[in-house]
This record gives C-alpha cells, sequence and structure tokens, in this order.
C-alpha cells in the first residue's frame, strides 16, 4: 500500500521526542507528526497527549522524495462547520476578503506602487540627510 499525501490511515506511536512523534503506518513506513500537528491547541509538552504505542488516525501532509513522511493528527480529526467559531470565522472571512483583493491587482500595478513609494521614501531620506551633514540645500536663510 502506497502512501498517498492526503490520505487518512491508521498508525500506531513508536517514539516520542521533544518535537513530535514517530507513527509507524502499514507497510512498515515510519512518519513523523510534529508537535504542532497533535492538537488543536497549544502543546508544551507531547507525553500530556501521546503516549508509546498509541494507536492513531493520521492525515499525510506531505511525503518527501527522501522518503520522509509528514503526519497530521490534528488534520485527521473530522470537524463539522458548527463546532467552528463564529468570531474565527469572522476573521477568517475578512482575512479572505484582503486576500483576494490584493490578487485582483495585477502584477505590473504592484510593481509600479512599489517603485513610486520606494522613489518618495528614498528622495525623503536623502533630503534629511544631506540637511543634516551640509549638503545642498543646508543653508538656507
Amino acid at each position: 500500500m502506497s502512501i498517498e499525501v492526503g490520505s487518512k490511515v491508521q498508525g500506531k506511536i513508536t517514539g516520542i521526542t521533544h518535537f513530535g512523534a514517530f507513527v509507524e503506518l502499514p507497510g512498515g513506513s515510519t512518519g513523523l507528526v510534529h508537535i504542532s500537528e497533535v492538537a488543536d491547541n497549544y502543546v508544551k509538552d507531547i507525553k500530556d497527549h501521546l503516549t508509546v504505542g498509541d494507536e492513531v488516525l493520521v492525515k499525510v501532509l506531505n511525503v518527501e522524495k527522501d522518503g520522509k513522511i509528514g503526519l497530521s493528527i490534528r488534520k485527521a480529526k473530522d470537524q463539522p462547520a458548527s463546532q467552528s467559531h463564529s468570531n474565527s470565522n469572522h476573521r477568517d472571512n475578512h482575512r479572505h476578503n484582503r486576500t483576494n483583493e490584493r490578487v485582483k491587482e495585477s502584477f505590473e500595478s504592484k510593481m509600479n506602487r512599489f517603485l513610486k513609494d520606494s522613489e518618495d521614501r528614498l528622495s525623503s531620506l536623502k533630503r534629511n540627510t544631506e540637511s543634516k551633514r551640509g549638503g545642498r540645500g543646508a543653508r538656507r536663510g
């Protein structure tokens, strides 16, 4: 059985470190669940959540060319929409809308805006530094 990105598989915890847990997957391969992917809340000590020998459902996040497999326990859990908090939904929607507004702007217009802002800042900086060291425009009278 090949491990595919996005699939959910049952595995067994074989080792725990300060940065995550190693999970033996079907077929004998081993993947890593990073400590940030163990639970939805902050995990200070992974041993509070997992122990060696636990059977866990994990979602495959990535499979590297060198054979490393990234896993997630928290993303393997199905979360119905009714469980999400309205406050976080509002924040996510606001962030999504801002992202859409940025996407509509073309690369050329972004670059032109950046160049204009950059030139304005440079000219302002030059004006301020030249007057302090006695360059052009330092004598006003």
